[in-house]
């Protein structure tokens, strides 16, 4: 091993730093979430989260390096759902458990969806190369799976792509539209477990053979 072959050990962060980081990633959610990246300001990062300005320029450069890495722990997060759909599973039962899982994701995690659905609206400016590098690869090899399926007459005839986006679009409605969604509804509604049912009646019926 020659000398410039030398590694330089990673520093790990101390609790407090720890902490701080997510005091900081948690409000900066609540901030682009509700004002989206062009309206959110570092000093509104900084009240919500109660650390002064400063503190937050300490861990992160700026309001785009906070922003950047909200949305790459959001993609993995994200992606779970789609990597977890098993090629040797039972089609139909595997397409309507990822349809279930989205949909718990989107009403667990509304800010996260509006977070994204903000940033695609905006021309995906910051998350362009994650969803080249990391959706694309991901999104192709599912679709093809999807395809499979299909060919071995075992789900309806379907565009794969526009299957994974027609599920996309009514699960993260019921997180990027809550507010409209809880005017429009009864008060009492239990708006999860209706969608549940409801979207479960869709799909099966678009896919049974």
């Amino acid at each position: 091993m020659s000398d410039t072959d030398v590694s330089v050990p990673i520093k790990k962060q101390s609790r407090i730093q720890v902490r701080n980081r997510k005091r900081i990633m948690d409000a900066a959610l609540i901030v682009f979430s509700e004002n989206g990246y062009r309206g959110a300001t570092l000093d509104q990062i900084a009240a919500e989260s109660g650390l002064s300005k400063p503190n937050i320029l300490y861990y992160f450069e700026g309001k785009q390096n906070i922003h950047l890495a909200l949305l790459s722990q959001l993609m993995s997060a994200w992606l779970a759902p789609l990597d977890a759909l098993d090629p040797d599973g039972e089609p139909l039962e595997e397409l309507l458990s990822y349809m279930q899982r989205k949909l718990a994701m989107s009403r667990q995690y509304p800010r996260e969806s509006r977070l994204f659905a903000n940033e695609i609206l905006q021309g995906a400016p910051r998350i362009t190369p994650h969803l080249q590098e990391r959706l694309k690869p991901l999104f192709e090899e599912k679709a093809q799976v999807i395809q499979v399926w299909i060919d071995q007459g075992k789900l309806a005839l379907v565009d794969p792509q526009h299957l994974l986006f027609s599920i996309w679009a009514t699960t993260q409605h019921y997180a990027d539209f809550e507010t409209q969604i809880n005017i429009l509804l009864p008060k009492d509604t239990s708006v999860g477990a209706d969608a549940a049912i409801f979207l479960h009646q869709i799909y099966d019926r678009l896919l049974k053979v």
